[in-house]
């Protein structure tokens, strides 16, 4: 017999990190803006920072997705999309920004 248990725990666990990883980031570019005076060096972090938010709302799904009776559905599609379209926004602000 399985612990579905665990599985939820690992799931939301990685998402976590991911979504502090994300964080790191996010501060990282908030502090190269403040250092080139803003302007438009927000881009990118206003992009991170929906990335965070947005990994943080899936983690979230997703484990309690994981955490409920009977067989999970699979990761939504468009969750996966909607993270993956603002990772690369970020780093397409990122570098036109530069």
């Amino acid at each position: 017999m399985r612990d579905h248990g665990a599985q939820a725990e690992r799931t939301g666990l990685a998402w976590r990190r991911t979504a502090l990883a994300a964080t790191a980031c996010t501060l990282l570019l908030l502090h190269m803006a403040a250092r080139r005076g803003w302007g438009t060096a927000v881009i990118p972090v206003a992009f991170a920072g929906a990335t965070v938010v947005a990994l943080v709302v899936i983690g979230s799904v997703r484990e309690r997705a994981l955490r409920g009776p009977g067989t999970p559905k699979p990761l939504n599609p468009a969750f996966a999309v909607t993270a993956s379209a603002l990772v690369v926004a970020t780093a397409a602000a990122l570098i036109a920004v530069r």
